[in-house]
């Protein structure tokens, strides 16, 4: 598995109610060629990281509308997105279009990773955005046939990078983790959603002994 086989991994899967950021075009916020813009994106960081040791690979549940959905990045939004090229020393083009769109896990996680200098890579279980039926800009949870594929995709991105430690944010990651992380260690977070920044913010500075 290379960069650029796992990214074409990721365009060949189609699911019903799910939006490949990969393939799918959004009429209403993407620019022609987003599609492109976020496969580029999401190559060049793979490639940057797989020349380096990784030292952490936080994972999620899955892309939601107002981040991964738009950037084809995990837990990065509009807002965001050029401080993730900045961590990795590259520049990223915004796939999207019109006004900026925050995410607030998005914000969590950022503030985070801004008080910490080491290599981290951003993944989710599910790395595309499920949605309702009809209704393109909500938010549900994978099922669990789209889940084994993202845990297929997981496995293959924890060979490619060979991170040193696996960071679960939720229970969903955890699961997958515990099953695919090889001789990573693997911790589990609270997901800074729903109610759980405090819990996020706790956990992520007792692993990093950040005051």
């Amino acid at each position: 598995m290379t960069p650029s086989s796992f990214v074409k991994s990721l365009q060949d899967l189609d699911f019903d109610h799910v939006f490949n950021p990969y393939t799918d075009h959004c009429p209403v916020h993407d620019r022609e060629d987003a599609p492109e813009r976020r496969s580029g994106n999401l190559l060049s960081v793979l490639e940057a990281a797989a020349g380096r040791p990784v030292d952490a690979l936080w994972i999620g549940r899955d892309y939601s509308y107002r981040g991964g959905r738009r950037t084809g990045l995990a837990f990065t939004d509009d807002e965001r997105l050029d401080e993730h090229a900045r961590r990795w020393g590259l520049t990223l083009r915004r796939p999207t279009q019109g006004a900026v769109v925050r995410e607030r896990s998005a914000n969590v996680v950022w503030n985070v990773l801004s008080r910490i200098g080491a290599t981290v890579f951003l993944w989710n279980v599910f790395p595309f955005h499920p949605h309702q039926p009809d209704s393109p800009f909500s938010n549900r949870s994978h099922v669990a046939a789209e889940r084994r594929s993202g845990q297929h995709l997981l496995e293959q991105l924890v060979r490619l990078l060979e991170p040193s430690a696996v960071i679960a944010i939720g229970n969903d990651a955890e699961k997958a983790a515990r099953r695919l992380a090889g001789s990573a260690e693997v911790v589990k977070v609270r997901h800074p959603s729903y109610g759980g920044q405090a819990e996020f913010l706790a956990g992520m500075e007792a692993y990093y002994g950040l005051r």
